[in-house]
């Protein structure tokens, strides 16, 4: 999940560098809807779409990994590490919540 989670930060970056030039070149007029709207659509993709893909992929065929919990049936996906995914899907929400209080104006 740390490494999902960097690279949907990586593969964001253009998103947030435009957002940032919008909001800076427009810093004394009315807000564009660019910036918000880029953000919004990257962090969907990248935590909807990605993450969709990631658990598609594990299937009871490729399932090989010889340090898998022996009492978890082939193919099943399971999260040894359940507080990265916590504190990953907490923020995520959070950061929703908070653009949308902020866009609410």
């Amino acid at each position: 999940m740390a490494n999902l989670s960097l690279m949907a930060l990586g593969s964001s970056v253009p998103e947030i560098f435009l957002a940032v030039i919008e909001t800076l070149s427009t810093i004394n007029e009315c807000p564009g809807e660019l910036g918000p709207s880029t953000i919004v659509g990257s962090a969907a993709f990248n935590l909807l779409v990605i993450s969709g893909f990631s658990i598609y992929a594990v299937s009871e065929e490729n399932d090989t990994d010889p340090d898998r919990d022996p009492s978890c049936v082939v193919g099943i996906k399971k999260i040894n590490k359940i507080y990265v995914f916590c504190v990953t899907a907490f923020f995520s929400c959070f950061a929703y919540i908070l653009l949308w209080i902020f866009l609410l104006d």
